[in-house]
C-alpha cells in the first residue's frame, strides 16, 4: 500500500503491526524498531513530521544498542531521520545523521554502494540547499559515479544524479 501510495491505508496496518510486536517482543526489540521506522516513513509521506521524528529516534536509538552502531540498519534509520530533520529544517541535525550513515554504510557495505551513493546524494542536496555549492559538487559526482559503476549508465538513479549535478551548476550561475 505505501508503495502504491495509499498512506491512510497504510498507516493502520502499521500501527498494528508496531502494537502487536510491541506486545509480543517487548519495547527494545529489532522487528520493534523495523515498525517503528515504517510508520514513520508513512508518517513522513502524509507530512505528518512531527509524529515521525520520534519513531525514528526511537528506531535509531534501539538499533544502536541491540545491533551495534556499524550496522546497516543503524544506518538506514540515521539516513531516515536525517531526511525527516531536513524538512523540519533542522539541517546541523540532518547533516550529522547524514554523515553517520555514510560512514556506517562505507565501513559495512564499502566506498562504492549504492546506499553510500543514496546518501551522498542527500547530503549533498541538504549542503546546496544552504549554500554550500564547493562542497556539495564532489558529493554529487561521487554518488553518480558509483551509481555508474554498480548500477549502470542507464539507471534511473543515474539520471537522478545527472540531474542533481545539472541543478547544482544552474544554482552556481555555470549554465547559460
Amino acid at each position: 500500500l505505501w508503495s502504491l501510495g495509499a498512506f491512510a491505508d497504510a498507516r493502520p496496518l502499521h500501527e498494528r503491526a508496531l502494537a502487536i510486536r510491541e506486545r509480543a517482543l517487548g519495547a527494545d526489540h529489532p522487528d520493534v524498531a523495523q515498525s517503528l521506522q515504517n510508520l514513520a516513513v508513512v508518517l513522513q509521506a502524509q507530512g505528518d513530521l512531527a509524529a515521525a521524528r520520534p519513531l525514528l529516534e526511537r528506531a535509531l536509538a534501539t538499533r544502536g544498542r541491540l545491533l551495534g552502531a556499524d550496522h546497516v540498519d543503524v544506518a538506514f534509520s540515521a539516513n531516515n531521520l536525517a531526511t525527516v530533520l531536513e524538512e523540519l529544517g533542522d539541517g546541523a541535525a540532518a547533516r550529522s545523521h547524514y554523515e553517520r550513515a555514510l560512514a556506517v554504510f562505507e565501513r559495512s557495505l564499502g566506498r562504492m554502494h549504492p546506499h553510500v551513493a543514496t546518501v551522498l546524494n542527500n547530503l549533498a542536496r541538504l549542503l546546496q540547499s544552504h549554500g554550500a555549492h564547493a562542497e556539495a559538487m564532489p558529493l554529487h559526482s561521487r554518488a553518480l559515479a558509483i551509481r555508474e559503476a554498480t548500477l549502470g549508465p542507464n539507471h534511473p538513479a543515474v539520471a537522478t544524479s545527472l540531474l542533481n549535478i545539472g541543478g547544482a551548476l544552474e544554482q552556481q550561475g555555470a549554465l547559460s
